[in-house]
């Protein structure tokens, strides 16, 4: 799985993870109903979910004056997707380096072992 870069900039941010832990807790919300639970203001919001809906995690209604915000669960599933893929990458390669280091240090010891004697 090729990893989505705007994606993953869209979900580094800590603003919009919250958003979206509001949006999916709640069932949806609005910019107005969103910075009324979030230190930021309803301006900030609004560019934070322009943001989630390019890259397709949101996506919005109009109900009434204002847009009513829904989170795309087929989407935040792809992005939760390649987080794992990336972690089990990650977990991968530290277990390599720790046997490197695992091998280096054995070496090292057997070396101060066999200087004593």
């Amino acid at each position: 799985m090729k990893v989505d870069d705007d994606l993953w900039s869209a979900v580094g941010d800590p603003t919009r993870r919250r958003m979206l832990d509001l949006l999916l807790s709640e069932g949806g919300g609005t910019a107005t109903s969103l910075s009324e639970r979030l230190p930021v203001t309803r301006q900030a919001v609004a560019k934070h979910l322009v943001v989630l809906d390019r890259v397709g995690l949101v996506h919005a209604t109009t109900v009434g004056r204002e847009k009513q915000f829904r989170v795309d669960r087929a989407q935040l599933a792809r992005a939760v997707a390649q987080l794992a893929e990336v972690g089990a990458a990650w977990d991968a390669r530290l277990q390599r380096i720790k046997r490197i280091a695992e091998t280096i240090q054995r070496g090292k010891d057997t070396k101060n072992e066999t200087e004593k004697k």
